[in-house]
């Protein structure tokens, strides 16, 4: 089972000064040599209006997941983002923020056209149900409080070990093999990053 610890990631700034980011995971792109990637997931903390930057030939999903308000504009367009409702819109597009109710964090999913899909929800965790983390999903505490347990594996038939207590923005990542499982009361993001279907590229 393997949790990144949100704490464990070095913040780096953004080239305007608008903000830092922390990059939760990335997939590099096949025989890449210039560190590429054809997925990235990170949280970027945002603490002054301005300019996004592009990212030609991919798509991305973003939700404000601290704070109360960021408002997009995307290619002349906006767009009101309150908390925990994503917003997918292009890379390629002309992009600039403004905070009308101050410094906010957001969770973006960045993917590359044509070799993968990016998804994003945000769901209610329960203390009586686990959730299921999947091969291809990262699941992102966002608030309260969380455990996770490794999951029914194709030998035992049941989950085994004990609870891993998460601490907020650290991230479960899925597995087929024994999926993590998630339980306690709060928010999580669940991101999954698909194989894109070539009839679609």
């Amino acid at each position: 089972m393997e949790i990144i610890r949100f704490s464990s990631i070095r913040p780096e700034p953004w080239r305007n000064g608008g903000g830092v980011t922390r990059e939760i995971a990335r997939h590099s792109r096949e025989a890449s040599q210039d560190g590429s990637w054809d997925w990235r997931v990170s949280i970027a903390e945002v603490g002054k209006a301005g300019d996004f930057s592009a990212f030609p030939g991919m798509e991305r999903v973003i939700s404000v997941i601290d704070g109360e308000l960021l408002v997009l504009t995307v290619d002349g367009a906006e767009h009101a983002m309150e908390k925990y409702r994503p917003f997918r819109f292009s890379g390629d597009a002309a992009s600039s923020s403004k905070l009308p109710t101050g410094d906010i964090r957001d969770l973006n999913v960045i993917a590359r056209r044509g070799a993968y899909k990016g998804y994003l929800s945000i769901l209610e965790l329960s203390k009586k149900r686990a959730h299921p983390v999947f091969e291809g999903q990262l699941a992102i505490l966002l608030e309260g409080k969380a455990s996770v347990t490794e999951g029914a594996g194709e030998d035992t038939g049941t989950g085994s070990g004990d609870p891993v207590e998460l601490g907020r923005y650290d991230t479960v990542v899925g597995s087929d093999t024994s999926s993590p499982e998630l339980l306690g009361r709060g928010f999580v993001a669940i991101v999954s990053l698909d194989p894109a279907d070539p009839a679609d590229a």
